[in-house]
């Protein structure tokens, strides 16, 4: 029986040969690579790094998008009883270094020219790495530095070292073990440098497996892969699950074109975190906001008939047969377009998972007929351990455990698990690891309870839950996800919990924003320019009035900013999959956070921002602050 993901790999080669593995969009045409064409490539390049002086044990590093190369790289590197990390390539330069380094990385597979200027630029300061590999070949003709090569001179490579080793690499994968650490992944901690997770084939295919046993898929299936392969929730689908059970994995063309080919391969299956979600709802809202009289009138129509029946499955109810006519009507007229349009008419179910979802945005797809799924787990676990069954879904909820796995909640109500899908530990970092694990329990850092029906419900980071001033606990993430459902706000901060009142900082969203104003005849020129319009402000005051309505008197935003500037992961304010680093935010912007708590109208601010590149420039300017009656 297989152990690994390259054993799998041989598998599918050797079963189903001229199936289809992988498909590329490549100048328009969806281009077909079949298993026993991905098993060559895979077997091409890792002899050729074997050839370079790959030894088991050591690691490469792959950054750029999502392409057949990133994939037959990772598998190349596991062939050869090597392991592989993932980069996001928008890291900047010293994150990237401090990983490299760490990880002990001996080659850097990268996209393109953007990237190997960035390891150029870096290179008296990388460890052990010997050479980068490139695929994307374009600008980079004149480059005469001796460790950069190009990806198909190294399958060369292979071909030779083939020649004259008959055998290797089938001998070699066949010595994998499930026990063999098979990638590291970066976590997404909201505090200092990334930790590296150290995932086995075991830990990844026993959390496939789970997954796959409560909602299977088959070879038939499609998936598109456009989420960065760095993180923990693509790795799951593309390797864990695609490996398993062998259906097609889809990359686009561009990141521009992801909506266009999402919409043309029609996918069964999407896992997005929420950020994914939350922009696919903006899109309906601004497009119908630009629509036709009657379009607008239809989908004001259907919506309401969408969330009443979302309601009633919610509440596993049945539907009367009225209302289920009307909602055949508003599924056929409104919802099926919608569906269509986004690509999600062939869905047999979407996960969101890596943060929390907003509870607007999950009843609006349900509305749509789309079988949305909170997921919850962390990178420590493969990324999932629970998960909504089809039928049993409850917005607030993120489900019940996979198989094989535990959940418990301690005493001081954080969460706890316990699965074969947990991590070895720590890459370098045993301190890391005796505080995340405990007497074999991953300890989450994340505050939950069990409602009646053994559903999960997170609450919140454990730090980050605060206490207001009457004594109810809150979550500022909740608070911040109701406020995220507007098409006209990108992210929100939220404060409380030691201050007499509850108050945010808001980023507005500025393509969509920008279209309003230009349809409101509103004239601005940047960013900051447009955030601090008065129309503007009046336009996220009535969003954010409409969200305090469904909260508690305490939990109510009694006073705001609009920040001149967008949160970013370049500049530590978020990580990588978009968490608020609270900590750092507090830190960073105390003079704003002070004046919301005074009675002053305004604020000055200067503050710098940080470039990929890796320059930095001031911003200077005055923000106001708006009060709010919280009776609105």
């Amino acid at each position: 029986m297989a152990e690994t993901l390259p054993q799998h790999l041989l598998e599918h080669a050797t079963q189903t040969p001229q199936a289809t593995a992988l498909r590329l969009r490549d100048y328009g045409i969806w281009q077909a690579i079949t298993w026993q064409e991905y098993f060559q490539h895979v077997k091409q390049f890792c002899l050729g790094l074997v050839s370079l002086g790959l030894k088991p044990e050591e690691t490469i590093a792959i950054i750029g998008d999502n392409r057949p190369e990133w994939v037959i790289a990772e598998l190349a590197a596991q062939s050869a009883g090597a392991k592989s990390i993932g980069i996001y390539q928008d890291s900047v330069v010293a994150e990237m270094i401090y990983i490299f380094n760490h990880a002990d990385v001996s080659f850097i597979v990268v996209e393109d020219q953007e990237q190997v200027d960035k390891i150029i630029e870096m290179w008296d300061q990388l460890e052990g790495v010997r050479k980068v590999i490139y695929y994307d070949p374009k600008g980079l003709r004149n480059y005469s530095e001796d460790f950069l090569m190009y990806f198909l001179d190294v399958e060369e490579l292979g071909r030779q070292f083939e020649q004259q080793n008959p055998g290797w690499f089938e001998e070699s994968i066949a010595r994998g073990k499930g026990s063999d650490i098979a990638i590291l992944s970066t976590t997404s901690g909201t505090t200092g440098h990334p930790k590296l997770a150290m995932l086995t084939h075991d830990s990844m295919l026993s959390m496939g497996r789970n997954l796959m046993t409560v909602d299977p898929l088959a070879p038939e299936d499609e998936f598109v892969s456009f989420l960065p392969l760095a993180w923990i929730g693509e790795q799951m689908m593309v390797m864990s699950c695609g490996l398993l059970v062998g259906f097609t994995v889809n990359f686009p063309e561009e990141p521009e074109t992801v909506q266009h080919d999402i919409r043309e391969i029609g996918p069964q299956v999407m896992f997005s975190p929420p950020r994914i979600w939350e922009s696919l709802v903006s899109q309906v809202q601004v497009k119908i906001e630009d629509s036709t009289w009657l379009k607008q009138k239809l989908y004001n129509w259907a919506m309401p008939i969408g969330y009443q029946m979302a309601d009633l499955n919610f509440r596993k109810e049945k539907p009367s047969v009225g209302m289920k006519l009307k909602y055949f009507l508003a599924n056929w007229l409104v919802f099926q377009e919608i569906k269509d349009h986004l690509g999600l008419r062939h869905l047999k179910r979407a996960y969101t998972g890596g943060a929390a979802l907003g509870p607007d945005v999950f009843r609006f797809f349900h509305a749509l007929g789309v079988n949305l799924k909170q997921i919850y787990g962390q990178t420590e676990i493969n990324g999932i351990a629970v998960v909504h069954r089809d039928g049993d879904i409850k917005f607030q909820t993120v489900g019940t455990p996979i198989p094989e796995t535990d959940i418990k909640i301690d005493e001081n109500g954080e969460i706890l698990m316990r699965s074969p899908a947990m991590m070895a530990g720590y890459y370098r970092n045993p301190k890391g690891t005796a505080e995340a694990i405990k007497d074999g329990w991953l300890y989450s850092g994340d505050a939950g309870y069990f409602d009646e029906d053994g559903h999960l419900i997170v609450i919140d980071r454990a730090k980050d839950v605060m206490t207001l001033h009457d004594g109810t606990k809150f979550s500022p993430q909740f608070i911040e996800n109701k406020l995220k459902f507007s098409p006209h706000i990108k992210e929100a901060v939220v404060f409380g919990g030691d201050w007499p009142f509850v108050s945010a900082m808001i980023n507005i969203d500025f393509p969509n924003v920008g279209k309003w104003a230009e349809n409101h005849h509103v004239a601005y020129t940047t960013y900051t320019d447009l955030a601090q319009k008065p129309e503007v402000y009046q336009l996220v005051r009535e969003h954010v009035a409409r969200s305090n309505a469904d909260l508690p008197p305490a939990a109510r935003i009694r006073r705001f900013v609009l920040l001149h500037k967008e949160l970013d992961a370049d500049d530590a304010e978020l990580t990588r999959t978009r968490k608020v680093r609270r900590k750092l935010i507090a830190q960073r912007y105390e003079d704003i956070i002070s004046a919301l708590y005074s009675r002053t109208p305004h604020v000055d601010v200067d503050t710098p921002i940080t470039y990929q590149d890796g320059r930095t420039v001031n911003i200077r300017t005055r923000l106001a602050i708006e009060n709010l009656d919280t009776d609105e």
